[in-house]
């Protein structure tokens, strides 16, 4: 009754549901912005596709399908294509002094990296096309910081007394954007210390004694040696080279002996 009277105040609401909350299901046409083909500017969801009649796998039972496409690519490159590659195989050979160079680069897997442009270069001097003595004493001072008694620790070398016995050369370059690019620039960058360390018109190198300073850095950054136990040394006037001082200063600091 209640209801009756309200239809008759108001007929709008006549055709109003008190106990559900769903409206009526109408076909409505759906526009798109984007530009289509005529045929599909306009289309009806439920004229132009029809309901699912159980012919068709799930999304994850296509993706399964697609693996397996993949799978069967590579089993097909692999019965095809590989066998073609056996001319070019080649043996393998052991490095010889001609070719002392280590190489070293980082790869992550497939994956673009920063890094991987980067190419690492270590070199026995004991190795390289030098004169004599002096020439390889001057090498080491060119080399500079780049120079080690020992090879570095991630360069894949290892310490050998024969190849080492004048140590190592370590370079680095990753400032060009190919890694050929930046192994071509330690190629030159060798040829060049090679060539100014043979040159016997710089004869004053071998007068000057080698710096070891970042060697003992090292160790004392790495709390072992001369920080065993405590000890820390602090540089004094004992650690510069005599023929750098006053004959005084110098005639000061040599050593004496007790009669």
């Amino acid at each position: 009754m209640w209801r009756a009277l309200r239809c008759q105040a108001n007929p709008l609401l006549s055709t109003a549901r008190f106990f559900s909350s769903s409206v009526a299901r109408t076909r409505q046409r759906v526009s798109r912005n984007i530009p289509l083909a005529d045929d599909l500017a306009e289309w009806d969801l439920e004229a132009d596709f029809s309901e699912f009649q159980g012919d068709d796998i799930p999304a994850t039972g296509h993706m399964y399908l697609d693996q397996q496409r993949q799978v069967a690519h590579y089993l097909r490159l692999i019965e095809n294509e590989l066998p073609e590659l056996v001319a070019f195989r080649k043996p393998f050979v052991p490095p010889s002094a001609s070719t002392p160079l280590v190489v070293r680069s980082v790869d992550y897997a497939g994956e673009s990296h920063p890094a991987t442009v980067k190419r690492s270069v270590v070199v026995p001097v004991a190795q390289l096309p030098l004169k004599n003595e002096a020439a390889v004493h001057r090498a080491k001072l060119l080399a500079g910081v780049r120079w080690s008694i020992e090879p570095p620790k991630n360069s894949g070398v290892q310490c050998n007394s024969e190849e080492g016995k004048h140590g190592y050369i370590k370079i680095s370059c990753e400032d060009f954007p190919r890694p050929s690019m930046n192994l071509k620039w330690i190629s030159d960058t060798i040829d060049g210390l090679v060539a100014e360390a043979n040159d016997e018109n710089h004869k004053a190198y071998q007068d000057l004694p080698l710096d070891t300073r970042h060697l003992e850095a090292q160790v004392m950054k790495a709390k072992e040696g001369e920080h065993a136990r405590g000890r820390n040394r602090r540089p004094s006037i004992k650690d510069f080279p005599t023929e750098w001082l006053a004959r005084s200063v110098s005639q000061s600091v040599q050593p004496t002996t007790n009669s």
